[in-house]
């Protein structure tokens, strides 16, 4: 049932980006009385689920789930009709239009998924707000998402506090820095000593096979216990709750996640834990499960106090709104340069990735803020000056702009192939990686 909630918001956002990104196309070229031949979500190779005709223009969703398509009189695209070419041009074709009247054709699709990212970005901090881990607030640092990265000098407990020569407000942004914006001087906090580190370039390879994670992943807070779970070891040996757990086996582990790990080393076995109960130190022998646990749930206190929340008026989240996409955008620019990094190449995904990104459970805030995501990107990509994408049109239309002239029907036909050869080699291997991930684990 989860894989389905998953594929379903999945879906939903997909849909509803195809369909106006496909809006963008056709309502200015029916404004400038262009005949729109068909407007489909999702491509009708080799045939159409749905279809209806209204007016001059087909209606349907295809059965090829790999985006969608406005197919516009007298304009080579990727249905690769020519029979119109071949004919004079008839005034309500495409090629017959004025080529600003072409150009904002073309880029309408780009503009409203843009527009649309900015939007939702708005209403979202309207409507949720916004919140971070304060990375002043942070006392006791953070555990290291990996052992690796002792090797370049971090150890438990850090916290990074200043990247180049800005300061961290916000935790888990100074890996961000690292990873896009190539800064190699930072500073980190250890025991209240501030200390400098000059990371080295292959670091970068360490976090992008860390998927993400950083280097400093999860807050260290002190293992006290806020309920216990009926019938479990914890209860039944006496545990209370408001307890504060800081041994095992006479090991000092006052942390959570260092005592979680201690105890999975001690699965279904006596183990005698030190705890403070109203300040005085106290040992209660408990048995471990199968599962290396013992049944309760730590506090979540501390993590609670770190964070910095806000509430937006619509009239402050307008403008907040779109520097946060501005941000999105500026980032996700920046960090495409790491595709040619060897590793960040294997981390290319297909819509099984992104599929991923998306709750398992019917989680409106996740799907929003995705969906924003998903728009900026559709919107950078199609861009892009390469031929069968908006941004090759557009590409063509300023060198006819220019040249006083358009390219001939036989090279944008060849261009428009080549274009195509390319996106479906790069979809190929997108959605290739995501299946070689599934089988190998």
């Amino acid at each position: 049932m989860e894989i389905i909630i998953q594929i379903s918001q999945f879906i939903m956002s997909l849909s509803l980006l195809i369909v106006l990104h496909e809006l963008g196309h056709f309502i200015p070229a029916k404004l400038f009385k262009t005949k729109v031949e068909k407007f489909y979500l999702f491509f009708d190779w080799p045939f159409s689920i749905f279809k209806k005709k209204f007016g001059n223009t087909e209606y349907g969703i295809g059965i090829l789930p790999l985006g969608g398509y406005v197919k516009i009189a007298g304009m080579i695209d990727e249905s690769m009709d020519q029979d119109q070419l071949n004919k004079e041009p008839e005034e309500w074709e495409f090629r017959s239009k004025p080529t600003w009247q072409r150009l904002i054709i073309m880029v309408g699709g780009v503009t409203v998924n843009l527009i649309l990212g900015f939007l939702i970005y708005i209403m979202m901090l309207f409507v949720w707000g916004d919140g971070y881990i304060s990375n002043d607030k942070v006392p006791y640092g953070a555990h290291l998402s990996s052992p690796v990265y002792e090797s370049y000098g971090f150890q438990d407990g850090d916290l990074i506090v200043e990247v180049g020569d800005e300061k961290i407000i916000e935790f888990g942004s100074a890996e961000k820095r690292i990873l896009i914006d190539g800064e190699r001087n930072i500073k980190i906090k250890r025991n209240q000593e501030i200390i400098s580190l000059t990371l080295p370039e292959n670091i970068i390879d360490e976090l992008l096979k860390n998927k993400g994670a950083g280097i400093l992943s999860e807050l260290r807070i002190y293992n006290t216990i806020d309920s216990l779970i009926e019938g479990n070891n914890a209860l039944n040996a006496g545990f209370e709750v408001g307890d504060s757990i800081v041994g095992i086996n006479g090991l000092s582990i006052p942390f959570y996640r260092d005592f979680r790990n201690e105890l999975q080393k001690h699965k279904s076995q006596e183990v005698e834990i030190s705890f403070f109960r109203n300040n005085l130190l106290k040992t209660i022998k408990v048995n471990t499960n199968k599962n290396g646990t013992i049944g309760y749930f730590k506090s979540n206190k501390l993590e609670r106090s770190v964070i910095e929340f806000k509430k937006y008026s619509i009239v402050e989240a307008i403008p907040s709104g779109i520097i946060k996409g501005n941000q999105i955008l500026t980032n996700y620019v920046k960090s495409l340069s790491l595709i040619f990094n060897k590793e960040g190449a294997k981390q290319i995904g297909g819509f099984g990735s992104i599929g991923s990104m998306f709750s398992n459970t019917w989680d409106w805030q996740r799907f929003w803020a995705m969906t924003a995501l998903l728009s900026i990107i559709l919107a950078f990509m199609n861009i892009l000056p390469i031929p069968a994408l908006d941004g090759g049109h557009v590409m063509f239309l300023i060198y006819e702009m220019i040249a006083g002239k358009p390219p001939t029907d036989q090279f944008l036909t060849r261009a428009q192939v080549v274009g195509m050869v390319l996106l479906f080699s790069l979809l190929i291997y997108a959605n290739g990686m995501d299946l070689y991930r599934f089988i190998s684990g």
